[in-house]
Protein backbone atom coordinates (compact mmCIF):
# COMPACT_ATOMS: atom_id res chain seq x y z
CA UNK A 1 0.00 0.00 0.00
CA UNK A 2 1.55 3.49 -0.92
CA UNK A 3 2.37 5.93 1.74
CA UNK A 4 1.73 9.52 2.33
CA UNK A 5 4.33 12.39 3.27
CA UNK A 6 4.57 15.79 4.48
CA UNK A 7 7.64 17.38 2.81
CA UNK A 8 8.84 20.19 4.08
CA UNK A 9 10.95 22.80 2.87
CA UNK A 10 13.73 23.80 5.71
CA UNK A 11 14.61 27.10 6.03
CA UNK A 12 11.29 29.19 7.10
CA UNK A 13 9.71 26.30 7.78
CA UNK A 14 11.50 24.32 10.40
CA UNK A 15 13.75 26.88 11.23
CA UNK A 16 13.95 30.47 11.24
CA UNK A 17 15.85 32.41 8.15
CA UNK A 18 17.53 35.90 8.46
CA UNK A 19 15.47 38.14 6.44
CA UNK A 20 17.48 41.17 5.12
CA UNK A 21 15.67 43.88 3.12
CA UNK A 22 12.86 41.57 3.31
CA UNK A 23 14.16 38.57 1.52
CA UNK A 24 14.84 34.72 3.60
CA UNK A 25 18.34 33.71 3.42
CA UNK A 26 19.36 30.11 5.39
CA UNK A 27 21.41 30.37 8.89
CA UNK A 28 24.69 30.95 7.90
CA UNK A 29 26.23 28.56 10.67
CA UNK A 30 25.10 25.72 12.97
CA UNK A 31 25.13 28.97 15.75
CA UNK A 32 22.80 31.53 13.84
CA UNK A 33 20.53 27.97 13.59
CA UNK A 34 16.82 28.58 15.56
CA UNK A 35 14.85 25.80 15.66
CA UNK A 36 10.83 27.58 15.02
CA UNK A 37 8.92 27.64 18.22
CA UNK A 38 6.55 24.25 18.30
CA UNK A 39 8.00 22.32 14.87
CA UNK A 40 9.31 19.88 16.42
CA UNK A 41 6.09 18.75 18.49
CA UNK A 42 3.75 19.43 14.89
CA UNK A 43 5.96 16.78 13.42
CA UNK A 44 5.64 14.45 16.12
CA UNK A 45 1.82 14.48 15.26
CA UNK A 46 2.17 14.03 11.78
CA UNK A 47 4.45 11.10 12.66
CA UNK A 48 2.31 9.65 14.72
CA UNK A 49 -0.65 10.02 12.02
CA UNK A 50 1.14 7.97 10.06
CA UNK A 51 2.99 10.68 7.89
CA UNK A 52 6.76 10.12 6.23
CA UNK A 53 8.66 13.58 7.08
CA UNK A 54 10.99 14.72 4.01
CA UNK A 55 12.24 17.74 4.07
CA UNK A 56 13.39 18.88 0.16
CA UNK A 57 15.11 21.72 0.04
CA UNK A 58 16.66 24.08 -2.61
CA UNK A 59 20.75 25.23 -1.04
CA UNK A 60 22.02 26.60 -3.99
CA UNK A 61 24.57 29.47 -1.67
CA UNK A 62 26.88 25.67 -1.91
CA UNK A 63 27.67 26.09 -5.47
CA UNK A 64 27.55 29.95 -5.26
CA UNK A 65 30.52 29.56 -2.67
CA UNK A 66 28.60 31.63 0.00
CA UNK A 67 28.65 28.27 2.05
CA UNK A 68 29.75 24.86 2.33
CA UNK A 69 28.52 21.92 2.03
CA UNK A 70 29.42 20.79 5.45
CA UNK A 71 27.65 23.57 7.17
CA UNK A 72 24.52 22.81 5.34
CA UNK A 73 25.05 19.19 6.71
CA UNK A 74 25.48 20.14 10.17
CA UNK A 75 22.63 22.08 10.16
CA UNK A 76 20.53 19.07 8.74
CA UNK A 77 21.94 16.53 11.32
CA UNK A 78 21.26 18.91 14.01
CA UNK A 79 17.44 19.45 12.75
CA UNK A 80 17.55 15.72 12.81
CA UNK A 81 18.35 14.80 16.18
CA UNK A 82 15.48 17.07 17.21
CA UNK A 83 12.59 15.89 15.24
CA UNK A 84 11.29 13.18 13.58
CA UNK A 85 12.13 13.45 9.97
CA UNK A 86 12.77 10.24 7.84
CA UNK A 87 14.87 11.89 4.98
CA UNK A 88 16.56 15.22 3.71
CA UNK A 89 16.77 15.17 0.37
CA UNK A 90 19.02 18.72 -0.72
CA UNK A 91 19.54 20.29 -4.33
CA UNK A 92 23.04 21.94 -4.32
CA UNK A 93 22.49 23.64 -7.84
CA UNK A 94 21.88 27.08 -8.79
CA UNK A 95 19.17 27.85 -11.10
CA UNK A 96 21.74 27.78 -13.90
CA UNK A 97 22.34 24.48 -13.75
CA UNK A 98 18.63 23.63 -15.17
CA UNK A 99 18.89 20.31 -13.09
CA UNK A 100 15.33 18.50 -12.46
CA UNK A 101 15.94 19.24 -8.69
CA UNK A 102 15.93 22.26 -7.76
CA UNK A 103 12.30 23.64 -7.07
CA UNK A 104 10.43 24.30 -8.61
CA UNK A 105 10.50 21.62 -10.37
CA UNK A 106 9.65 18.46 -8.67
CA UNK A 107 12.49 15.98 -8.51
CA UNK A 108 13.38 16.01 -5.03
CA UNK A 109 9.77 14.96 -4.40
CA UNK A 110 9.46 12.31 -7.52
CA UNK A 111 12.80 11.07 -5.58
CA UNK A 112 11.27 10.40 -2.22
CA UNK A 113 8.11 8.97 -4.34
CA UNK A 114 10.47 6.24 -5.60
CA UNK A 115 12.09 5.87 -2.30
CA UNK A 116 9.33 5.62 0.23
CA UNK A 117 6.56 3.99 -2.25
CA UNK A 118 4.58 7.61 -1.66
CA UNK A 119 0.93 8.67 -3.17
CA UNK A 120 1.65 12.40 -3.90
CA UNK A 121 -1.54 12.61 -4.33
CA UNK A 122 -2.12 11.82 -0.67
CA UNK A 123 0.75 13.97 0.67
CA UNK A 124 1.68 17.44 1.20
CA UNK A 125 4.17 20.49 0.19
CA UNK A 126 4.38 22.67 2.73
CA UNK A 127 6.88 25.57 2.46
CA UNK A 128 7.72 30.04 2.40
CA UNK A 129 8.68 30.34 -0.95
CA UNK A 130 6.98 30.17 -4.72
CA UNK A 131 8.99 27.63 -5.52
CA UNK A 132 7.62 25.82 -3.04
CA UNK A 133 3.75 25.21 -4.57
CA UNK A 134 5.09 25.44 -8.03
CA UNK A 135 7.17 21.89 -7.01
CA UNK A 136 4.22 20.44 -4.78
CA UNK A 137 1.73 21.55 -7.70
CA UNK A 138 3.36 19.88 -10.37
CA UNK A 139 4.22 17.23 -8.37
CA UNK A 140 0.35 16.88 -7.44
CA UNK A 141 0.61 17.62 -3.88
CA UNK A 142 -1.58 19.65 -1.89
CA UNK A 143 0.21 23.01 -1.15
CA UNK A 144 0.36 24.85 2.22
CA UNK A 145 1.96 28.77 2.05
CA UNK A 146 3.44 29.78 5.21
CA UNK A 147 3.29 33.47 4.08
CA UNK A 148 5.63 35.87 6.01
CA UNK A 149 4.83 38.50 3.41
CA UNK A 150 8.89 38.49 2.21
CA UNK A 151 9.56 41.17 -0.79
CA UNK A 152 9.90 38.79 -3.30
CA UNK A 153 7.57 36.92 -5.95
CA UNK A 154 4.65 35.09 -4.45
CA UNK A 155 3.05 31.89 -5.34
CA UNK A 156 0.81 31.82 -7.93
CA UNK A 157 -1.32 29.17 -6.65
CA UNK A 158 -1.37 26.97 -3.44
CA UNK A 159 -4.16 25.46 -1.69
CA UNK A 160 -3.81 26.60 1.55
CA UNK A 161 -2.37 29.77 3.27
CA UNK A 162 -1.10 29.74 7.07
CA UNK A 163 1.55 31.78 9.21
CA UNK A 164 3.27 28.55 10.91
CA UNK A 165 4.15 24.94 10.12
CA UNK A 166 1.37 24.06 13.47
CA UNK A 167 -1.39 25.96 11.22
CA UNK A 168 -0.34 23.54 8.35
CA UNK A 169 -0.45 20.51 10.38
CA UNK A 170 -4.28 21.16 11.51
CA UNK A 171 -5.21 21.38 8.26
CA UNK A 172 -3.38 17.89 6.93
CA UNK A 173 -4.81 16.22 10.05
CA UNK A 174 -8.37 17.93 9.90
CA UNK A 175 -8.15 15.99 6.35
CA UNK A 176 -6.82 13.33 7.44
CA UNK A 177 -10.22 12.19 9.82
Amino acid sequence: MKRKAVFLDRDGVLNRVIVTEGKPYPPASIDELEILPGVSEALQLLKAAGYVLIVVSNQPDVKRGITSKKIVEEINNYLAKSMPIDRFIICYHDSSDDCDCRKPRPGMLYAAEQEFDLDLALSYMVGDRWRDMEAGTLAGCKTIFIDYGYAEKQPASFDYRVGSLQEAVEIILGETK
